[in-house]
């Protein structure tokens, strides 16, 4: 077992010798700048593995390489964006960096409702389900979006969306839709909703599949290369604007080792986004999956 830590980069305000004094011994980072769809050249990641063992470090994982919304949607181009993540992976392996988390989440990646939520010990991210669907079923006004909500979260949602400002309604967009560090994005309502018709009658059966394809062509890569691939779950471990998630609970976390049995195709199990589910049941989830966990991110969850 590392201790490690998630990096940004050199714009990260925590320096690597803040992570080093913290005990730390491997950071997590990922190329950034070089958005999805584009290999990662061996000049910018030996830049980065340098920078990283300067400071007396080790970099332990790559969080994330993105998977583009071609791959997951499987539109015409899907193919050359998995070449150029197997290229990625390649490029990794040969410099020894040998554990790569992923996800598989459709369009948004981890998604919150505040970055900065005031607590007695500090700030916090935070995830309010009402005032994500005040966002969803009123500022962005998805067609049917209501649909998607319990009846009672709609009535919140109403409430609090008649009590938003101007500034918070923006606040919410940017913070949702503005692309996140591991996202392959930067979209504005207008181009958000439209791609959210790439996804036009893509189900969980459908997003299943393609997931199974994807790993059909990257495993044995990763298998060749020496690296570990470890998914990241759903966060939060539901659908948000209506689109399918699959990896959210322990029966898909199975249903996903079963879709391509090798020691090479793992999990990232993020304590938080899992444990944001009353129905997972943690702990009996690392005894079934302990042999196919490659990496452990923990923090702590309040519901």
């Amino acid at each position: 077992m590392e201790q490690t830590w998630r990096w940004f980069g050199p714009k990260d305000p925590i320096s690597l010798t803040n992570v080093r004094e913290a005990g730390a011994t491997g950071i997590v980072t990922a190329l950034h700048q070089i958005p999805g769809g584009t290999a990662w050249s061996p000049e910018a990641i030996a830049e980065r593995k340098a920078m990283i063992e300067a400071a007396g470090l080790r970099w332990s994982v790559v969080e994330s390489i993105p998977v583009t919304n071609a791959i997951k949607a499987q539109t015409a181009d899907w193919r050359k964006d998995v070449d150029t993540w197997k290229e990625t992976l390649r490029a990794l392996g040969r410099v020894g960096v040998d554990t790569v988390c992923y996800n598989y989440m459709p369009i948004v990646d981890w998604t919150r409702t505040d970055l900065a939520w005031p607590l007695k010990s500090g700030l916090a991210l935070r995830f309010d389900f009402a005032e994500f669907a005040a966002y969803d079923v009123f500022v962005l006004q998805r067609a049917s979006a209501e649909a998607d909500y319990p009846a009672d979260v709609v009535v919140e949602a109403k409430a609090r969306f008649a009590q938003m400002s101007e500034a918070r309604k923006a606040e919410l967009e940017r913070i949702i839709l503005a692309g996140l560090p591991g996202s392959d994005f930067a979209y504005d309502r207008a181009k958000f909703l439209e791609l959210l018709k790439q996804y036009g009658g893509m189900g969980t059966a459908e997003l299943r599949q393609s997931l199974s394809e994807f790993l059909n062509e990257v495993v044995p890569v990763a298998e060749e290369s020496g690296i570990r691939l470890a998914i990241h779950p759903d966060d939060p471990p539901f659908s948000l604007f209506g689109l399918p998630r699959v990896i959210s609970t322990a029966a898909d976390a199975a249903a996903f080792l079963d879709a391509y049995d090798s020691s090479a195709n793992g999990l990232t199990f993020c304590v938080g986004s899992y444990g944001s589910r009353p129905d997972n049941d943690l702990v009996g989830m690392i005894g079934a999956f302990a042999p196919r966990i490659q990496f452990r991110p923990l923090r702590n969850v309040t519901i």
